[in-house]
């Protein structure tokens, strides 16, 4: 039988993009979306949505069972910046979704679960650079302790009940298909947007926050050669580090300059400087090169040319 899957957050920055990539291997019907709010056109009009409130889990094991699923990419989440705003409901999706996906995989209903992690796990007490798969993690932020607590269950959940959970702890992502989602490093998404409509932008991290990024097109082939990996290959069951590109926001404000010459680039930090700080500058992935071979593609440079040129198209700017 061929693997049937449901991605929970079909509307966010990935899932957007992961629905489309997942529908032309597995074919457009043997990819269900699934959201509380309806996503792109794209993904809308090319295979099946369910409207989902993933609390809901009731409503969670009938669409299971309705699509005879058998792996489920677990995308919903609120996430760093969003979180801090508001902490109650924050933790309560971000940890009773993941347990009610869990126990799907230990109740025999799915065979196969994608959860993501972050580099939010990480705190001020981490080192900062090349922070290593093994290390303190004391992270300071609703979405990061959250992620942690994730990690910690995943583990549990392989060696207590056999399921087969395999996850990543992404770095910051800049991709042009959907919105940036409330995260500390939604400057990167921001920044293409306001440099193509207005040519100017104002950062919220300061010029020298540097952060481990990463494009899309590269979170998500990593996402799906690690769920494609065999099982035996996939050592590590908490989450991998997953590394990326580290830039600043001055570094790719050049970046963007050169692609949109007057563009100019001002600085005035929020409460999201405070959670950026506290994040690694550099991710050693050395584990997920090893045992399933992980690669990168995209630098700032190539990463920078393909943003401006998909959204150029998207905004019917023909320059």
């Amino acid at each position: 039988m061929k693997d049937r899957i449901l991605i929970i957050g079909s509307s966010g920055q990935i899932g957007t993009s992961l629905v489309m990539n997942l529908r032309k291997i597995y074919g457009n019907n043997n990819v269900i979306a699934s959201d509380i709010r309806p996503s792109s056109n794209e993904v809308m009009d090319s295979g099946p949505f369910e409207e989902l409130d993933i609390l809901n889990e009731q409503l969670l094991r009938k669409i299971v069972k309705k699509h005879r699923i058998t792996q489920v990419y677990l995308l919903a989440a609120l996430l760093s910046a969003t979180a801090e705003k508001d902490i109650e409901f924050g933790w309560k999706l971000n940890i009773r979704s993941h347990s009610h996906v869990l126990d799907l995989a230990k109740d025999g209903l799915i065979k196969k679960i994608f959860w993501p992690s972050s580099i939010a796990v990480f705190g001020p007490t981490t080192p900062k650079e090349n922070t290593p798969q093994y290390t303190i993690m004391e992270p300071n932020t609703v979405y990061g302790i959250s992620k942690q607590a994730g990690e910690r269950w995943n583990e549990y959940y392989f060696n207590k009940f056999g399921v087969d959970i395999r996850s990543l702890r992404y770095p910051g992502l800049v991709g042009w298909r959907a919105k940036a989602g409330g995260g500390t490093t939604d400057y990167a998404v921001n920044i293409f947007h306001q440099a193509i409509k207005n040519k100017q932008y104002e950062s919220f991290l300061s010029e020298n926050t540097r952060l481990p990024m990463m494009y899309m097109p590269d979170a998500i082939r990593a996402t799906i050669e690690l769920m494609e990996a065999p099982f035996e290959r996939v050592k590590i069951r908490s989450s991998y580090n997953l590394a990326g590109i580290s830039f600043t926001p001055e570094e790719i404000a050049a970046e963007v300059s050169k692609h949109i010459p007057n563009f100019e680039m001002s600085y005035n930090p929020d409460f999201r400087q405070k959670i950026a700080d506290s994040w690694p500058s550099s991710v050693d992935d050395s584990h997920a090169k090893k045992d399933w071979g992980w690669k990168l593609e995209y630098d700032l440079e190539k990463l920078t040319s393909d943003m401006i040129k998909n959204l150029k198209k998207q905004y019917k700017i023909t320059v």
